[in-house]
């Protein structure tokens, strides 16, 4: 996802249930230098495969997080945020959330489909802004 636009940028999926950090690695899409990735804890290793990721610090009873740990947790988190509500802006749509129940080899055309309308959506409504076509008003 671009954190400017809110637009989703590539999508990857498998058959049947798997961890999103597999689902990565599989995938073996990977971004440039200028990108960064900010992820959650679930993707404990990513940095080995991508040197510019944002992962947050687990804490254990040994090991309690420190005030300054704490505080670069909230700032990940914040500004995964954004991330996750365009995903909820995806499920959506039905068959994203729910078990899929049609022809598996379409699939992949309908999530693409999907994330090619909310971007549509995205778009029409950030140029609605910009160009002034929004709520007038009152004179």
């Amino acid at each position: 996802m671009d954190k400017k636009t809110k637009k989703v940028i590539c999508t990857s999926f498998s058959n049947g249930k798997k961890h999103d950090f597999r689902l990565f690695k599989e995938s073996r899409v990977r971004w440039t230098k200028n990108c960064c990735g900010i992820t959650d804890s679930g993707y404990t290793g990513i940095q080995k495969l991508q040197s510019n990721t944002k992962l947050p610090k687990k804490s254990s009873k040994k090991k309690p997080l420190t005030v300054q740990d704490k505080q670069q947790n909230r700032e990940i988190s914040s500004e995964r945020a954004v991330n996750e509500n365009v995903i909820g802006s995806l499920k959506r749509f039905r068959i994203l959330s729910d078990r899929y129940r049609n022809r598996r080899k379409r699939f992949g055309l309908r999530f693409n489909l999907i994330a090619g309308i909310y971007n549509f959506e995205v778009g029409k409504n950030d140029g609605n802004v910009s160009e002034g076509q929004g709520p007038r008003s009152g004179s």
